[in-house]
């Protein structure tokens, strides 16, 4: 994904955003399109400057802040509105059923060692780029899957036909030991970053038309508190994301790693 900056000014955002939906919303509503070029005309009824990357409101509130409180208080109970792809410049509002998923506190740490570069921890720009980065060095969708990966391109920018564009942050290609060879699309969270149905069912479409014949498993690895890294398999069932299997790790110098520490790995991992 691009780079995770905060919007300039999140209040014409939201202003934008809030026409756009209040031009096609009534009471009863639950779903509805609207094109790009609507983002225009909202921009120049509210004679609003519109910003540089017009797409950049999009993927703003499709994956990393809630929507105006105005449009938050139309859901129906137990149901939260979201934003998704419904072809080329052409998005739906939908509701879904509420759906936060957080790390849970309660979960062994366990510690891995760490082989990242120091270097890059040196000169990554961004959180995600970081996160990317120990990912990759670690190992750890090896570790985490039980496979044998390899980073295969990361930013993938792309389109599906009944989606629009779409980006993936990372995708692995692996093998097990059955020779079952798998797609990993991997999603890198920031701390306050949300985890949604709509990245993951176009993950999941994605590699399901790209390789066919390849088991897809979707992964989301997320910075937690004390630079623990929280690691996701995801799956989407009855147009909710699930989460499949959750480990946490923390990166650590070899020598950090105790017996106690190995002995209580051995009693868990059978």
């Amino acid at each position: 994904m691009p780079e995770a900056r905060q919007p300039r000014n999140l209040n014409r955002y939201s202003a934008i955003i809030e026409r756009i939906f209040f031009s096609h919303y009534s009471p009863g509503t639950t779903q509805f399109e609207f094109r790009r070029t609507q983002i225009v005309t909202a921009a120049e009824e509210l004679k609003i400057v519109l910003p540089k990357n017009i797409g950049d409101l999009i993927y703003a509130f499709r994956y990393r802040y809630e929507l105006p409180q105005t449009i938050l208080e139309t859901a129906a109970e137990d149901l939260e509105w979201i934003i998704e792809g419904s072809g080329q410049a052409i998005y739906r509002f939908k509701q879904v059923k509420l759906n936060r998923i957080e790390p849970r506190e309660e979960l062994l740490t366990i510690k891995v060692p760490d082989a990242t570069p120091e270097i890059i921890g040196a000169y990554a720009l961004s959180d995600e780029q970081a996160l990317l980065a120990k990912v990759r060095y670690n190992r750890l969708i090896d570790i985490f899957l039980g496979i044998t990966a390899y980073s295969l391109q990361n930013h993938l920018r792309t389109n599906l036909k009944e989606i629009g564009q779409i980006e993936i942050d990372e995708m692995y290609v692996g093998i097990d030991r059955h020779g079952r060879q798998f797609v990993v699309p991997v999603q890198a969270k920031g701390g306050k970053d949300k985890h949604g149905v709509v990245q993951t069912n176009q993950d999941i479409a994605y590699c399901q038309k790209k390789f066919p014949a390849l088991v897809c498993r979707a992964v989301s690895a997320q910075f937690m508190s004390n630079d623990r890294i929280a690691m996701f398999e995801l799956t989407v069932q009855d147009g909710h994301v699930k989460v499949v299997e959750e480990r946490h790790y923390l990166l650590v110098p070899a020598k950090s790693i105790t017996a106690e520490d190995l002995h209580l790995y051995n009693l868990h991992g059978s």
